[in-house]
């Protein structure tokens, strides 16, 4: 039995769900709009300002995507409304980010800076030279491009220098000692 998958999801005011008979679902809010195409076995249906996810049968695909559609509709209705962000910090002696027009311009300590342009639907913030803010309203978009980002100088444990998330622990190994 799934305990996530049961549980109803509160339409909240000023966002609006539509779901077709193939279980497109597409949800508008003040932030935007998100579309996405799910499994058709599972029964998706609008009650009273909620959203009920149900799956046809006991078998195992059906109960694994049980939750999982649950999850994703839950997730495109809290992209509308509050939206989602992940902040990376970079450590390192001249490591540094900038931000110029729709280009991140990253300095890493290779011999060229890497430039990224944002992707479509996704904003970077950089606040301060050692600072990124990734923010959008879908959460799979926002979680791949900064894991983009922090490829390129991922922590290395020693010295703790590289692109992490702030919420990240770096665990740091001793260095080998000399005589």
């Amino acid at each position: 039995m799934s305990r996530i998958g049961l549980k109803p999801i509160d339409i909240p005011s000023g966002v609006e769900v539509k779901i077709n008979d193939k279980n497109y679902v597409e949800v508008k809010g003040p932030k935007g709009q998100i579309a996405e195409l799910l499994d058709p076995d599972m029964e998706i249906k609008i009650e009273e300002n909620q959203i009920l996810v149900n799956r046809p049968t006991e078998n195992k695909r059906h109960k694994s995507l049980h939750g999982l559609t649950r999850t994703l509709i839950a997730n495109m209705i809290e992209g509308v409304t509050n939206g989602y962000s992940k902040a990376l910090e970079i450590q390192g002696t001249g490591y540094r980010a900038q931000k110029q027009g729709k280009k991140l311009v990253l300095n890493l300590g290779f011999s060229h800076p890497i430039e990224l342009e944002d992707p479509e639907g996704i904003e970077v913030e950089v606040p301060q030279p050692n600072q990124i803010i990734v923010k959008g309203i879908n959460k799979q978009q926002v979680g791949n491009y900064a894991a983009v980002i922090r490829e390129f100088r991922k922590p290395e444990p020693y010295k703790g220098k590289g692109i992490k998330y702030t919420d990240e622990v770096v665990r740091r190994k001793v260095g080998k000692t000399g005589k």
